[in-house]
């Protein structure tokens, strides 16, 4: 029998009717500005509620959806918030379900980075709760059917040891989605300057300016740029927008960027 994860949030963070989510996504989709950059090799999109990160989100799924040739395999990182434990939990299943249907894992490679680096661990139960990832799948679903994905959670972990050892594997048919909100609960005008130190630390390839900022993908966050840097990828930006921004409420908000790395070398 296989082995499927059902999903955790559908009916809080996005529509659990298959017809309203797909229609919530198309809507995204449309209302985001195109970009023409071409060999994108990463994305960083948000995972809050749609309602709120849906916009952002959507700028990087439909540069993804404009890509050519589609990524064999997609690994998506984001930071454990709900379980404590160390190193990357990489999902150990059959697929990921949504209302959409069910993506597929890779399971084989969660079990190839587990048998070569300590880091890793094919495991299951953070994952049950958690929805920084889940919340990216319908997006993929939409843009990336059928592509398998690798589902990782990082726990107590060195995120340039985690770097170093994915830029050992990935190979140029991989795409990676990481998963990562911003600064959280200021007001609005402070939440915008906190949130432009961390861009441009990233922007500029500035890890230990990146530390310095708010972002709770920042493990993962660190890890991608370990990779970029060894690839020659380089980042941009298309798109920054605080819950603010998008509800009007601004005493409190949530931070959310889109950002792709494109491979310069193509």
């Amino acid at each position: 029998m296989s082995e499927i994860r059902s999903p955790a949030v559908a009916g809080m963070f996005y529509p659990a009717q298959a017809s309203t989510l797909r229609q919530n996504i198309a809507d995204y989709l449309k209302q985001a500005t195109p970009s023409d950059l071409t060999s994108v090799r990463a994305i960083i999109a948000p995972h809050a509620g749609y309602v709120y990160s849906g916009p952002v989100a959507a700028y990087a799924y439909h540069l993804l959806a404009e890509q050519s040739p589609q990524p064999a395999r997609v690994l998506i990182m984001g930071p454990s918030h709900r379980s404590w434990f160390p190193g990357v939990a990489i999902a150990d299943s059959d697929g990921f379900a949504t209302p959409l249907g069910t993506q597929p894992v890779d399971r084989d490679f969660a079990a190839e980075l587990s048998q070569r680096w300590s880091i890793f661990s094919a495991i299951n139960t953070p994952h049950g709760p958690e929805h920084c990832l889940e919340v990216q799948v319908p997006f993929i679903q939409a843009v990336l059917p059928n592509v398998p994905i690798v589902p990782m959670l990082f726990g107590d972990v060195d995120p340039i040891e985690v770097g170093h050892a994915l830029d050992e594997v990935l190979t140029d048919n991989d795409l990676i989605i990481v998963s990562s909100d911003l600064s959280h609960y200021h007001p609005n005008d402070r939440a915008h300057k906190l949130d432009r130190r961390l861009l441009d630390s990233m922007l500029n390839d500035d890890r230990k300016g990146v530390t310095t900022g708010e972002a709770c993908g920042q493990a993962p966050i660190l890890a991608l740029m370990v990779v970029a840097a060894s690839r020659g990828w380089r980042p941009h930006l298309l798109d920054y927008r605080t819950s603010g921004d998008i509800t009007g409420e601004r005493r409190q908000v949530v931070g959310y960027a889109a950002v792709a790395y494109v491979d310069a070398g193509s």
